[in-house]
């Protein structure tokens, strides 16, 4: 293991990357928190918290280890008179150009856009107009575990079928990550909230006939294997409320008008300018 390994491990055992400002040097330069996130924000299209908890320390450490090395190229640039070169400085010539133009739009857009505003009354005749989009299919949050045979979900149902409230759940939970067979095994057989439709129709068809806190009593046989399944909780069909949903219509109706004001705009800009 290289003393760079060694040192990135060490900073995620010791939690300094979670927590400290500057989290390696490297010849004199600073390596700090807010860069190595913000390059895991850009990386995961502001989707870093969605990774899976287990992978987030690896996925820090090789963007950290990314940034070392690009902090090792650019001082040896540097050391080599790279930045002083012609050919360096025409690129960054034609980079800076590019920037200025769209910096300049960037900023203009986002002026155009704080300036739309959308009244309540809009926002209220959008959500009364469309209450349809924002209806929820009944949904039921389920575990199962997934064994090969009958017989083997049988004698799992038999283990389980004289237990009830939160005994019924920790041994459910116990079994599933210790014989099921799929991929949710390692999670007690959580396959969380699904609505009518999401699974294939054997299994969808006997979970939503099923009450909160019940198991099967008979094997379900799908083309996977045989599932036992317990049912978590079951959330009935329901349409959301306009505060619930208040910030996301008003985010779509801005986007429509500035669509509108953009196109706008264009066709007076065209008509000022002169295109040959």
């Amino acid at each position: 293991m290289n003393k760079v390994t060694i040192l990135l491990s060490a900073l995620l055992l010791t939690g300094v990357i979670a927590s400290a400002k500057t989290l390696v040097t490297v010849n004199g330069k600073p390596i700090t928190q807010e860069e190595v996130n913000q390059e895991l924000m850009q990386a995961t299209q502001g989707r870093f918290n969605q990774v899976p908890a287990n992978r987030q320390a690896a996925f820090r450490q090789q963007v950290l280890k990314q940034l070392i090395g690009k902090e090792l190229i650019y001082d040896n640039a540097k050391k080599s008179g790279i930045i002083k070169s012609k050919e360096y400085k025409a690129e960054y010539k034609k980079l800076e150009q590019r920037m200025k133009k769209e910096l300049a739009i960037q900023v203009w857009q986002k002026k155009l856009l704080d300036s739309i505003k959308i009244s309540t009354k809009e926002l209220k005749d959008y959500y009364n107009k469309n209450k349809e989009e924002f209806n929820e299919k009944e949904s039921v949050h389920a575990r199962h575990i997934l064994v090969k045979t009958k017989a083997e979900a049988e004698k799992i149902i038999s283990q389980l079928k004289s237990l009830s409230g939160q005994k019924l759940k920790e041994k459910f939970i116990e079994l599933a990550k210790k014989d099921s067979t799929g991929p949710s095994g390692s999670k007690g057989g959580d396959l969380g909230y699904f609505a009518k439709g999401q699974m294939v129709p054997a299994f969808n068809k006997k979970v939503f006939s099923m009450k909160k806190g019940e198991i099967t009593l008979q094997p379900v046989k799908t083309q996977f294997g045989y599932h036992v399944i317990y049912v978590e909780d079951k959330r009935p069909s329901m349409t959301r409320s306009f505060n619930e949903v208040k910030a996301f219509i008003e985010q779509r109706l801005k986007m429509e008008k500035f669509k509108a004001a953009m196109k706008k705009k264009m066709e007076e800009l065209q008509k000022k300018a002169s295109i040959k």
